[in-house]
């Protein structure tokens, strides 16, 4: 009989999911991979800015930790920033030879530079197709070791199981062929919840379901109010959110008004270089200002050869809108794009629960702080990701450190009403206009009242039952406006309009988790 201990379970295939596998799978153990649609989609793919790492000859590690720390406003984890820039080299170092296509000049990687970044530091891959690249990369190699990979098969529930690890239950997207797996390590990697946002740069799939059942299970939350913004998605009515690489400003491309004026100029030093909330903010304040629904991201100063060869994802989407980005502006406006809390873990990857581990952007290890800096979340994936891998060929206790206020979540009533996909709609209105990039006190009250509404109409009556994607989409956004209602202040990607300024008393993290009562039995 074959030790579930050695055969951990991999949810999701994003970089860090398949990161994860591989490494485990070359250290000797069998992972098997989960993945809810098909294996190549997840955020990873639709990464355009690329990959950070201090390699240029001009730049050192510690320039990047401290480009990391300055964008986290305030609320950086050291240690965390730390191991992220120090180890970042080692990992590409992974990636090339796994035989990531890295881009090229005069026989050395290419290197770019991005918003709050002190040196160019980004790699690319196929232009503005890094995300895809990687994704493609590691997707063969995992099929070419072997990996167990299970396609369409959703996550359904944890139930910790004290020194065995952790009992899972998948079934199909459409809620069919249940199978409860024996207790076992189970790594979380299943993203962000962008796609609970009306406006978003994130594929459908990232609905934020990893973090909704990890806290059914009685796993810690952490900074769940910091949702990164991406200021500049194209906008066009009935046109995808297709993100317009922060590349291009890091090129020269500049922002413009309606009016063709150069706003960011008066709002940061860095202009259109600032931190991504800033430019996000500034941005939305031009449109309420102005009445325009977007604003212009000029890049026909960039020479055309350059921009084509630079970012050909983006030009020949631009074209199929009859857009020439060499001579036409760009509208953009802000997407939801990140989700920077998440599951809480130590420097291993380790949650609050015993053989649970997170790695990616389901996770916070506290490397991001209050706002990630542009092209860490790749690398945040493979640097913690390794850890994970070396923490489950040889497990040791660990755990997130406690969170400076800790908000503890009654159960829900449930009344197991059944679940209408549409209601998502809901969730994704009301994120998107009281728990987006300016929030209130009033909207967000409003936001949790309709979240928890929602969440107890559908969440299941009878504690056995599984909930279903719209409870669990409820749940991550209550869990969202919750801990952003409890900041008040404003610090990153948090913004409150009636608290516009950090306050001191808030550089802490805000952990959630649920009752004793709500969690399943060991």
């Amino acid at each position: 009989m074959k030790d579930p201990a050695r055969h951990p379970l991999v949810v999701g295939s994003g970089i860090a999911g398949l990161y994860v596998a591989l490494r485990l799978r070359e250290l000797g153990l069998r992972p098997t991979v989960v993945t809810k649609a098909r294996l190549e989609e997840s955020n990873t793919r639709y990464a355009q800015g690329g990959i950070a790492a201090a390699i240029g000859p001009d730049d050192s590690r510690s320039l990047h930790f401290e480009d990391t720390v300055r964008a986290g406003d305030g609320l950086v984890d050291r240690s965390a920033a730390r191991v992220l820039t120090w180890d970042a080299p080692a990992r590409i170092a992974d990636l090339v030879r796994l035989g990531v296509p890295f881009d090229t000049e005069e026989g050395r990687i290419a290197l770019g530079r991005e918003a709050a970044h002190s040196r160019a530091r980004i790699l690319h891959a196929g232009g503005d197709a890094t995300g895809l690249s990687i994704e493609e990369t590691l997707r063969h190699r995992a099929l070419d070791a072997g990996i167990d990979l299970l396609e369409r098969r959703v996550l359904r529930s944890l139930a910790p199981a004290g020194r065995d690890g952790v009992g899972a239950t998948l079934a199909t997207p459409e809620g069919r062929g249940i199978e409860i797996l024996d207790p076992r390590p189970v790594v979380l990697a299943t993203g962000g919840a962008g796609a609970l946002y009306r406006q978003s740069s994130n594929p459908s799939i990232a609905t934020g379901e990893g973090v909704a059942i990890a806290f059914r299970a009685g796993a810690l939350l952490s900074d769940m109010e910091f949702i990164q913004f991406h200021p500049t998605a194209f906008y066009r009515e009935g046109a995808p959110r297709f993100l317009i690489s922060e590349a291009l400003r890091g090129e020269g491309a500049v922002l413009r008004n309606d009016a063709g004026d150069r706003f960011l100029v008066a709002e940061h030093k860095d202009a259109e270089l600032a931190p991504r909330d800033v430019v996000a903010r500034a941005i939305e304040r031009e449109i309420t200002r102005g009445g325009h629904p977007n604003v212009y991201l000029d890049a026909t100063e960039i020479p055309r050869d350059r921009l084509y060869a630079r970012f050909p994802s983006v030009c020949r989407f631009l074209l199929a809108y009859g857009l020439d980005p060499s001579r036409d502006r760009i509208p953009v406006a802000p997407v939801a794009h990140y989700m920077i809390g998440g599951v809480a873990t130590d420097l291993e990857g380790r949650s609050s629960l015993r053989g649970l581990y997170a790695a990616g952007e389901v996770a916070a290890t506290g490397v991001h702080g209050a706002n990630r800096l542009a092209s860490n979340s790749l690398l945040e994936g493979l640097v913690f990701g390794e850890r994970v891998a070396r923490q489950l060929l040889h497990p040791a206790p660990g755990g997130p450190a406690a969170p400076g206020r800790l908000i503890e979540v009654p159960p829900g009533r449930g009344s197991g009403r059944p679940e209408e996909p549409d209601s998502v709609d809901e969730v994704r209105h009301r994120l998107w206009e009281e728990v987006g990039i300016v929030r209130t006190a009033d909207g967000l009250r409003s936001a949790l009242e309709a979240f928890e509404r929602l969440g107890d109409s559908v969440e299941p009556a009878r504690k056995e039952a599984l909930p279903g994607p719209v409870a669990n989409a409820a749940l991550t956004a209550s869990l969202i406006a919750r801990a952003a209602l409890a900041r008040t202040e404003s610090r990153g990607a948090h913004y409150r309009s009636d608290w516009p300024r950090p306050r001191p008393a808030w550089q802490r993290h805000i952990g959630i988790r649920s009752l004793p009562s709500e969690r399943p039995p060991r």
